[in-house]
């Protein structure tokens, strides 16, 4: 695969839970190396470690992440395109975030290792 940067596995499982959209940011979500908090008029949604989400709430667990590393320029084509689409050929799901310097992609923990292959990404302990 030919890119111009980097993509780095991180640490940690995490999981997105869904609140309802007037609920509070709660305490528990500032923790770990990545959250990701996101509002819309139908939901809160958190991304955070999964080890940090106390039990009973709506969520889905069992993501792993990838950093790609930015910066990105805002008028940068097909970042994320160029990930996406072998992931979506090989029939991995994600979920991508994206913050001021550059993205991140998600992809289920048992997917993962397939995802690093898929993208030649050689893990790191």
């Amino acid at each position: 695969m030919n890119r111009s940067f980097n993509i780095s596995p991180m640490p940690g499982e995490y999981a997105i839970v869904r609140l309802g959209p007037a609920e509070p940011v709660p305490a528990w979500v500032d923790c770990g190396i990545f959250y990701s908090i996101t509002r819309t008029p139908e939901e809160l949604s958190l991304l955070v470690e999964t080890a940090a989400v106390p039990h009973g709430l709506e969520m889905e667990s069992g993501w792993k992440g990838l950093k790609l590393e930015g910066p990105f320029p805002f008028d940068a084509n097909g970042i994320l395109a160029g990930i996406l689409s072998p992931l979506a050929e090989a029939g991995i799901s994600i979920l991508a975030v994206s913050t001021f310097e550059t993205d991140y992609v998600f992809v289920k923990s048992e997917n993962f290792d397939e995802a690093l292959r898929v993208l030649e990404i050689k893990e790191t302990a």
